[in-house]
């Protein structure tokens, strides 16, 4: 089986758990510092295992995803035989990670995101096992800043337990100061609704382009806590919702931006989401891709099943003209400026326009370039192009 899912979710624990539960021997690998040697090593264990003790092996191997084709196609053979049970552990999409072969030989189980109440129970087995006492806002300051993460979690809690014995004891309770310490002064305590206020002007601040009051906005959430990685995906969503056509330079930013946090990491991914959200909110903005995306998923979903005109359909294969499909299509690029008049729409929706779009920034010589070559008549003659 492959376990993907965000790190701290338990992928490595689960792991465990089913291997012990089974009353299978364990073997763990970590696809970061091992190689083919490790895994044949493994491998081999496993074999004089079963044959020696009739005891089979459940084979861990963490960030699977980082194994080159070789070195998963390496797992292959004993898979099919039953040797081992495999269960690897994935940040990453294993659909575009882990190869074919060995996917179709396991389940996919996905892992989400621990959500407060969860990290709050984590928390309290934590507190029993060190015999501590917490407030209840340090408790909320502990599952506000872990984003999740149940490792970041418990983490922060041991840290902040040395913490807050080492300045007034061993039954001195863990309070907000504790917890901001061992969160390296990147806790600015906050409810809730604040965290979600704050998102707000963020986003708010970018798509009204004010540099400074964006800028403002992402360190109070970086020192709140707040995970990059969020920021990153908030800023990726917005450079589609609000900048859009206007620029379209601006989805690669905060789309570069995205994977280098990835790539860096806090604190120098700072740098890369300041980079990013100021850039942003410099750029001329355009929401018409978010108004006609509304447009054409209201007629989606309320027209019901419409019908591929027959000129569109797919025309591949060898019978697909017999029953009509693919018939009387004209190929634009058979035509002056690439472009032909034909029906592209259902029946029932011919002449409806979604895409309204604005006058701001590339979007306005985008459309007008879009016009000229629809209009475009003279094959001899170049087409006209807007500055």
């Amino acid at each position: 089986m492959i376990l993907w899912g965000p790190a701290g979710t338990g992928k490595t624990t689960l792991a465990r758990i089913m291997a012990s539960s089974a009353g299978y021997a364990s073997e763990s690998l970590s696809a970061v510092n091992g190689g083919v040697k490790e895994v044949r090593e493994a491998l081999s264990r496993a074999h004089e295992r079963l044959g020696e003790q009739g005891q089979r092996t459940v084979l861990f191997i963490d960030e699977v995803h980082r194994f080159n084709k070789s070195q998963q196609d390496l797992l292959l053979p004993a898979t099919e035989t039953g040797e081992i049970v495999l269960i690897g552990a994935t940040t990453e999409n294993p659909y575009f990670e882990v190869n074919a072969a060995l996917m179709s030989r396991s389940t996919l189980w996905r892992l989400h995101t621990l959500n407060e109440q969860d990290l709050a129970q984590l928390v309290e087995r934590g507190l029993q096992l060190r015999r501590a006492t917490i407030t209840p806002e340090a408790i909320e300051a502990i599952t506000s800043s872990a984003v999740g993460d149940a490792r970041a979690a418990l983490t922060t809690l041991d840290t902040a337990i040395m913490l807050a014995r080492a300045e007034g004891g061993n039954d001195a309770p863990v309070d907000v100061s504790h917890v901001a310490q061992a969160r390296d002064g990147r806790l600015y305590h906050q409810s809730r609704d604040t965290h979600y206020d704050q998102v707000s002007a963020l986003i708010k601040s970018v798509r009204g382009s004010d540099p400074d009051a964006a800028l403002y906005w992402l360190v109070t959430l970086l020192e709140s806590g707040e995970s990059a990685r969020f920021l990153a995906r908030r800023l990726v969503i917005l450079a589609s919702e609000d900048v859009g056509l206007a620029d379209p330079m601006g989805l690669l930013v905060a789309e570069a931006a995205a994977r280098a946090v990835e790539f860096v990491g806090l604190p120098e991914a700072r740098l890369t989401l300041a980079h990013a959200t100021v850039t942003l909110a410099l750029l001329p903005k355009s929401n018409s891709i978010t108004r006609a995306l509304g447009a054409v998923t209201h007629a989606v979903q309320s027209g019901g099943l419409v019908d591929v005109p027959d000129h569109l359909r797919d025309a591949s294969y060898s019978s697909a003209n017999k029953i009509g499909f693919g018939l009387n299509y004209d190929y634009p690029h058979d035509f002056a400026g690439g472009w032909v008049d034909q029906q592209y729409l259902p029946d029932g929706l011919v002449g409806s326009v979604f895409f309204d779009p604005s006058n701001y920034g590339r979007e306005h010589s985008l459309v007008e370039q879009w016009r000229l070559r629809r209009a475009h008549e003279d094959p001899e003659s170049p087409i006209p192009q807007v500055e």
